[in-house]
């Protein structure tokens, strides 16, 4: 779940507004937040401005000084230790500043103690007060322990550290999928061909955003009808088919906008934004009328379900999804059961 805070102005007293799509797992665990209120005029939840809602939400404090600035002395060297670590194994950016901000967090908590002399007790308490004080979600509460788990385990080299501290179990969340009809409705309804073709794109691929911003003209072979996904997640590489039925669309396409490196760019030039395509995706689906609360990535949830239900082999969709476990894909059989649905309740009977 994706969320923005920042700290606002509201009658006259300063407060930090969260702003995320709707949630009923986030709305409660914000409810919990002491001085949390809803705000219609604003369209957000906003709270108290203390250093620990600063904290919770990743703001600067008020000195204007980030969390990182303000790790003590003596842990200033244990993060920079931490990060060469992190660059030195080759890990993604988004790896690198998710586990740099966690551990970063981590120390904070710590003040004037030294990561490398805590014991797994003072690491279990910690966890704790993520649970019971911060009232973070599992996943946050999975990536706060990855982190540490990172720190004593592949820096310090203390094997099976953590092993004793116990993990809370993630709910079992289902993709969201559209229904066929309503991805229909939703490319007939959205005119502006760019923002036509990067949502067919997304589908018809089965893209993530990231890949569908990235993506490069010379990515495209339209003889071969295949596109190529160059370092996606886990900095893999793939093949994705391209669909026949965008080839007609694809021609014009370039000829009004005419990219010159990226398939898809930004109003001046240069790559366009993940963001810019999540709102893309929010327009269309209110202009559709499709009353879902759902992101552009539900469109890669339906093109894995809607292959399924047409007896796609699952192996060969997990090789275009680009999923390095079938686990990750085997997912999608819970969503689709036709033989499930097909069932008729005995209501329906009476």
């Amino acid at each position: 779940m994706k969320w923005e805070a920042k700290v606002i102005t509201h009658r006259k007293e300063k407060r930090i507004a969260v702003y995320f799509e709707k949630n009923a797992e986030l709305i409660a665990r914000i409810k919990q937040v002491e001085g949390a209120r809803w705000s219609q005029s604003l369209m957000a939840w906003h709270l108290p401005d203390t250093d620990e809602n600063r904290l919770r939400f990743k703001i600067a404090s008020s000195d204007g000084k980030s969390a990182l600035s303000q790790i003590k002395e003596s842990n200033q060297l244990v993060l920079k230790r931490f990060i060469e670590e992190i660059q030195l194994k080759g890990y993604s950016a988004n790896t690198l500043k998710t586990y740099r901000n966690e551990f970063g967090i981590y120390l904070n908590f710590l003040k004037e103690i030294p990561a490398e002399s805590c014991t797994v007790e003072d690491i279990r308490n910690y966890i704790l007060y993520c649970i019971n004080e911060l009232k973070l979600t599992e996943a946050t509460i999975h990536s706060r322990i990855n982190a540490v788990k990172f720190y004593y385990e592949q820096v310090l080299r203390r094997e099976r550290f953590l092993i004793e501290i116990p993990r809370p179990k993630k709910p079992l969340q289902l993709p969201k999928v559209i229904a066929p009809a309503d991805i229909k409705r939703l490319f007939a309804t959205t005119d502006n061909v760019k923002h036509n073709t990067m949502l067919k794109l997304c589908y018809g691929l089965g893209l993530r955003v990231s890949e569908i911003v990235n993506l490069k003209i010379k990515d495209i072979d339209s003889k071969a009808m295949q596109v190529f996904i160059e370092r996606a997640k886990g900095k893999k590489d793939r093949y994705v088919n391209l669909p026949q039925s965008i080839l007609p669309q694809l021609r014009p396409y370039f000829t009004e906008y005419k990219p010159k490196v990226y398939l898809f760019e930004g109003q001046y030039g240069g790559q366009y934004s993940s963001r810019s395509a999540q709102q893309v995706f929010k327009n269309a689906m209110l202009k559709a009328k499709i009353n879902k609360t759902v992101g552009i990535h539900s469109l890669r949830h339906s093109f894995a379900t809607h292959l399924l239900e047409q007896g796609t082999d699952i192996r060969f969709i997990q090789e275009l999804l680009g999923h390095s476990d079938i686990k990750t894909t085997l997912i999608y059989t819970e969503v689709s059961d036709k033989s499930i649905r097909k069932i008729i309740s005995p209501l329906d009977n009476l």
